[in-house]
């Protein structure tokens, strides 16, 4: 090898150098590009990953409804795909034929849904399965179920249907109170009936409420922008992990398709009423029996709060679980079981979420003074009438026994039949050729007495009851109606 010279080497060394440092900043940002790229790679790969995961434990819902029409008519949202002149043409230029619309319409609609256990347990929403005649399932590999339905709650838009299998493929469950907002998650469902689509966005906001959904009641929905459109209803929304933190509902869209606004029933929600639809086939919900209302700033002016912080009691119900603990109109609930009460809707859902029976503490605030009450939930008037269909051989409400659904009797309803706030509980439905009705017990009756013992709430009902059962009697009950009262054994099973 040769060898430069001194000056030579020098200004080589120093043209070497000199191209080092003009090329450095060109070299540093190729090498992070490169970095990116690895990073862009790799989150696209995973959300490729939690897809491939999903897909296989969502299905498709097809469902039928068959309803009588009647001879001459039909449903409005009946379009025959073949009828392309219409009744009028027929009529007009065929007079010696007489045509009559068909007797029964079966509407067909359609949806997803996502597998929650290995033995065919399906979540999806209400509105999707309804009160179906037929529920059809198939599944990522083409198989197909005739599905049963265990139940629904039209009040948070959650359904439970079965499908007969084993070591089905299904979803991991995730904690949908953990989610922030600017979190990614994935949709995964069939809109348009196109199967197995992926969507991907972000948490747009957290404990959305008074939506307009239908008759969903408890709302406390996950806003995204993941594209949800028609038949992506039902279907799970994933956060990274691949859990289902979300059940996807509805959308808000002033042209019917997505415009970036999509709400989903967070999962927590969900399954606490997928457990009760299990294992008794309805839900029932926890009661105080009080009015309550967000405290404006000029509503706390005018009444002279000093501090907006809370929910105020409106109104109490006589003889209610609110009322034996001591609440009165115009307190303020500042704390339920140790946390900050923020909102009317979340008080709301976590008092309706507890099982009756519950004991909670309250931390209340009346005029200067602050201190703790405690209250036992009773159950809410008419939430045992939720749509379900129990599957045999599963546990029953007591009451479900009698074939009758009993109330907490409201002043309201005191007053319309003539009765007093503390006589008993209201019957609120009963069972068609069930033990009830046989033995003459028809809705707005009350119950006063189950086996000579008095009862004044739904609680102290169902307690009766259970004391008497197994005890091969008839359950002797005192029944009022109106003004009169009288005495039935009923006979049970």
């Amino acid at each position: 090898m040769k060898r430069m010279s001194g000056w030579k080497a020098w200004a080589a060394a120093g043209l070497a150098a000199a191209a080092v440092a003009t090329a450095g900043p060109a070299v540093r940002a190729a090498g992070a590009a490169d970095e990116d790229m690895v990073l862009l790679r790799r989150t696209s790969k995973a959300f490729a990953a939690v897809a491939k995961r999903a897909v296989p434990a969502v299905v498709s819902i097809r469902v039928e409804k068959t309803f009588d029409t009647g001879m001459g008519g039909r449903p409005q949202q009946f379009n025959d795909p073949f009828d392309f002149f219409g009744d009028e043409f027929l009529r007009r230029f065929l007079p010696e034929r007489r045509f009559e619309a068909p007797r029964r319409f079966t509407q067909v609609g359609q949806g997803s849904g996502f597998l929650i256990s290995k033995d065919g347990y399906i979540l999806t929403n209400n509105h999707v399965v309804g009160d179906a005649d037929k529920i059809r399932v198939r599944l990522h590999d083409g198989r197909e179920f005739d599905a049963k339905r265990i139940g629904s709650d039209p009040k948070t838009e959650v359904a439970v249907i079965k499908i007969e299998g084993d070591s089905l493929a299904y979803l991991r469950k995730g904690d949908s109170a953990a989610l922030e907002i600017g979190e990614w998650v994935i949709a995964v469902g069939n809109p348009f009936g196109l199967g197995e689509s992926v969507t991907v966005g972000v948490v747009s906001a957290k404990g959305r409420a008074s939506l307009d959904i239908g008759d969903v009641d408890y709302q406390d929905f996950i806003q995204t922008d993941a594209a949800i459109n028609p038949g992506n209803s039902g279907g799970p929304l994933l956060n990274i992990a691949g859990e289902v933190v979300g059940i996807n509902t509805a959308i808000y869209s002033q042209n019917g398709g997505y415009q970036g606004i999509g709400f989903a029933i967070p999962f927590n929600l969900a399954d606490a009423i997928r457990e009760q639809l299990v294992r008794t086939g309805k839900v029932v919900r926890g009661y105080l029996g009080i009015h309550i209302q967000e405290i404006t700033r000029d509503l706390a002016e005018s009444m002279g709060l000093k501090s907006r912080s809370g929910i105020l009691v409106a109104d109490v119900a006589q003889g209610s679980p609110a009322d034996k603990a001591g609440l009165r109109q115009e307190d303020v609930i500042l704390k339920l079981n140790g946390g900050e009460v923020v909102s009317v809707n979340s008080f709301r859902n976590d008092i309706s979420g507890a099982r009756p029976g519950t004991e909670v503490t309250l931390t209340i605030r009346r005029e200067d003074r602050v201190w703790e009450v405690k209250a036992r939930t009773g159950s809410l008037p008419g939430s045992a009438d939720t749509a379900a269909i129990s599957s045999p051989g599963e546990e029953k409400d007591l009451s479900e026994v009698l074939g009758l659904n009993v109330a907490e009797l409201t002043r309201a309803d005191a007053d319309k039949h003539g009765y007093g706030i503390n006589d008993g509980v209201l019957v609120s439905a009963v069972e068609p050729g069930g033990a009830a009705a046989l033995a003459g017990i028809r809705p707005g009756n009350l119950i006063s007495n189950v086996n000579r013992k008095h009862v004044a709430s739904v609680a102290e009902f169902m307690a009766a009851l259970q004391r008497s059962q197994g005890a091969g009697k008839p359950v002797l009950l005192q029944i009022k109606d109106g003004k009169f009262s009288r005495y039935l054994a009923v006979k049970v099973k």
